[in-house]
């Protein structure tokens, strides 16, 4: 199996090196717009198979998108990072005619791909993507929500003291620090509600906090994250690869699901060899509805300026 990502920044290498070091792929190629930036870090990455123990292998290129043909998977994390004081809604400028590019030129050489957006801003990116394409909307998937609900599951188990891996806390909606909304009531431990052990101003903090999660370590960085991004675009793949039929949440498109249509926006979905398969039905109550229609409201609002680029 063949695999790409495009844009091998610190969020794509991180992808990339997750893919390798979990062997998910037989050729994984690295794609990028700065000359010698993919093959540089191809050969980095190839020089540890020796001490991972992995056999994938890895190349790199140059805006040359011959070398992605026939991909099953192509990750897009090409664009500008946020910097401090950004939010991800300031990049659209730019990284709208990047991401269109990128997927109209990569369905010309995988036109059986499926697509895993890391872009941001990545609701509007991940509609564009499918726009731009044409493809089934199976096909094409926005990995914000997977990093949410990861770092959702952080800052329950810093409360909790717990393992995060035995923590189940779904975010839905954007992925903006003000659009999307941890699901803290249906968040469980080990099958127990977290609000059993939790107070009210606890689950508010683990709330806020979530929400901006990717602006404080914007701040403390100078830019974007790239460690849990880059592993979440990888379990997405992994889940793809491996058809293991997981439980994500996802930006894609909506038909009348949560009451939503012509959007991508997160919700719960099943990952496997078909892209995503299944949208999970959560039962909102009336304030988290509430705030799925402002959040979508608010993406749809940034999906119109795409008319005026």
């Amino acid at each position: 199996m063949k695999i790409t990502v495009v844009g091998v920044g610190a969020v794509g290498a991180t992808c990339a090196d997750n893919i390798a070091r979990k062997e998910l792929a037989t050729e994984l190629v690295l794609l990028d717009i700065k000359e010698g930036l993919a093959e540089g870090k191809a050969q980095d990455m190839m020089q540890t198979a020796a001490l991972l123990g992995f056999d994938t292998r890895i190349s790199g290129s140059t805006n040359d998108y011959s070398k992605t043909a026939g991909s099953s998977v192509v990750v897009i994390t090409s664009g500008i990072p946020r910097k401090p004081g950004m939010s991800r809604e300031e990049l659209i400028g730019t990284n709208a005619g990047i991401v269109k590019n990128v997927s109209t030129n990569i369905l010309k050489h995988s036109p059986n791909a499926i697509i895993i957006v890391i872009s941001n801003p990545m609701d509007t990116m991940t509609y564009l993507a499918l726009q731009a394409t044409g493809l089934p909307k199976n096909r094409v998937i926005g990995m914000g929500g997977t990093l949410d609900s990861s770092r959702f599951k952080y800052q329950l188990s810093q409360h909790l003291g717990c393992s995060p891996a035995d923590l189940n806390a779904l975010v839905i909606g954007g992925h903006g620090d003000k659009t999307m909304i941890p699901l803290i009531r249906h968040a469980t431990w080990n099958s127990a509600p977290v609000s059993q052990f939790l107070s009210e101003e606890q689950q508010q903090k683990i709330v806020a906090d979530t929400m901006v999660g990717g602006a404080t370590l914007t701040k403390l960085i100078g830019t974007s994250a790239w460690y849990a991004p880059g592993a979440s675009g990888a379990a997405l793949v992994e889940a793809i690869v491996r058809d293991e039929k997981k439980l994500f949440t996802c930006c894609v498109s909506l038909d009348g699901e949560y009451g939503q249509k012509d959007i991508c926006i997160g919700v719960p979905v099943i990952i496997g060899k078909n892209g995503w398969e299944k949208i999970i039905p959560f039962e909102l109550n009336e304030a988290e509805q509430t705030a799925f229609n402002n959040s979508a409201d608010a993406v749809r609002k940034m999906n119109d300026v795409l008319k005026t680029l």
